[in-house]
């Protein structure tokens, strides 16, 4: 038996499914999850000491690829000085002071644990600033796992095929509007009906967790421009995009600005983190000063904030986003290129740091897109890749991510592995 095998049996026993986050347990691929024993710039090595180069990089934070020395440092130099206080530390004034400066939107920020709570948060935020309840999502984006949010949700829930999770009332999603990503007009029609009701809208502006889908022309603009004819907010999820697809995130990169923006990831650098900020306005809707209740004992960890501070500063290296949207490109290039080669319907973009595979001819804008791919080949090509010693996300609806360690002898490993793979499958 394995290790990897004995493991996971072992963590059956003691684990619902074996795990602590249901994409890891490989449902929607079959298999056995490799069981991580270290991780070192672009690779990670499993309990079988076998290598890998890593495309999840913890599903976004290991921008700087796994350890970096820096960030380690920082973590140890923290961590000697106390572990948790349960109270304020001029650090946490210094992260968010350089994420104020960074964020184009950002007038005040709350520092909490997760991306979970960080958008948990900013949905009751603008429900108290505005005194509505209903508040709009778009199938396939997943915002975490609030209960008013789990409806139609993308992620580990879409991979299950359930569009729902059991133990959430209906009376929970009631005031939720659920539409589909990129439907400008379905965006239209809601505000007409329901526009003096409608609290929020929360998206993610580019999506990651149906796969990457980037917005087309006009949708985000309509999400701006509806949100503030009808008085609602408007809310970037940036959990996942922010710091990691550019230097001021999706709205950098479009020039909309939200009313709250949610942050998470790359700004713990690899420890647990979130955020949510906004105009100071609103912001000062949120406890001690307004009636919008929020609270965490280990919201602004003095380690979790050592690591992003020194992540941020990395980050900051000129250049640093340019080589690395570069480096992405390179790969999605030449993943299609290999795929060509072979005959096999297949698509790839990126943006920034991040990328998407698709077996099919064209890069989806949808979510129906995306289910209507070849996600049996895209299964069998997650395995094989995995016997080359490449760890894709073990899901056809995940969005994958490069660091700043997979340089171009990693890049063209990777795409060597893919040729051999996609020629196996041309050959059936």
């Amino acid at each position: 038996m394995s290790r990897n095998v004995e493991l996971f049996a072992r963590a059956n026993r003691s684990i619902p499914g074996g795990v602590n986050s249901p994409v890891r347990a490989f449902r929607s691929v079959g298999g056995t999850p490799r069981f991580v024993a270290r991780a070192q710039g672009p690779y990670f090595w499993d309990a079988e000491d076998k290598r890998y180069i890593d495309y999840i990089g913890s599903w976004g934070p290991a921008i700087l690829g796994h350890a970096h020395p820096e960030v380690v440092r920082a973590v140890q130099d923290a961590a000697v000085h106390g572990l948790s206080y349960g109270a304020p530390t001029e650090a946490e004034i210094e992260i968010a002071e350089m994420l104020i400066e960074r964020m184009p939107s950002i007038e005040q920020i709350r520092l909490v644990s997760s991306g979970t709570e960080a958008t948990m948060t900013a949905i009751r935020l603008a429900r108290g600033a505005t005194g509505r309840n209903k508040i709009i999502k778009f199938e396939g984006c997943y915002h975490g796992h609030a209960d008013s949010l789990l409806v139609k949700a993308g992620s580990g829930l879409l991979t299950f095929g359930n569009p729902t999770s059991a133990g959430v009332p209906p009376e929970f999603v009631a005031h939720t509007i659920v539409l589909d990503y990129n439907d400008i007009e379905g965006v239209k029609a809601a505000f007409a009906t329901h526009g003096k009701e409608i609290a929020c809208v929360i998206v993610e502006p580019i999506a990651g967790n149906m796969n990457l889908i980037k917005p087309i022309t006009g949708f985000l603009e309509t999400l701006r421009s509806e949100c503030t004819a009808h008085g609602a907010l408007l809310i970037f999820d940036e959990v996942m995009t922010g710091f990691r697809v550019g230097p001021q995130g999706v709205q950098g990169l479009t020039g909309i600005t939200p009313d709250i923006t949610t942050l998470a990831k790359v700004i713990g650098g690899g420890m647990p983190i979130g955020a949510f900020g906004g105009r100071k306005d609103i912001m000062q809707n949120i406890a001690p000063l307004g009636g919008v209740y929020q609270a965490g004992t280990l919201s602004g960890n003095p380690v979790a904030v050592a690591a992003g501070i020194t992540t941020l500063r990395l980050l900051s290296q000129p250049g640093f986003y340019e080589d690395l949207a570069v480096r992405t490109r390179k790969l999605a290039d030449g993943l299609v290129a290999m795929a060509r080669a072979h005959n096999i319907p297949f698509s790839a973009d990126s943006v920034g740091g991040m990328f998407g595979v698709y077996f099919s001819n064209s890069v989806p804008t949808t979510l129906a897109e995306v289910s209507a791919s070849n996600i049996d080949m895209f299964k069998t090509f997650f395995h094989a890749m995995l016997d080359e010693g490449v760890y894709f996300a073990p899901s056809a609806y995940e969005a994958g991510f490069v660091s700043s360690t997979h340089d171009d002898n990693v890049i063209q490993a990777t795409v060597d592995a893919a040729d051999r793979v996609f020629a196996k499958l041309a050959k059936g």
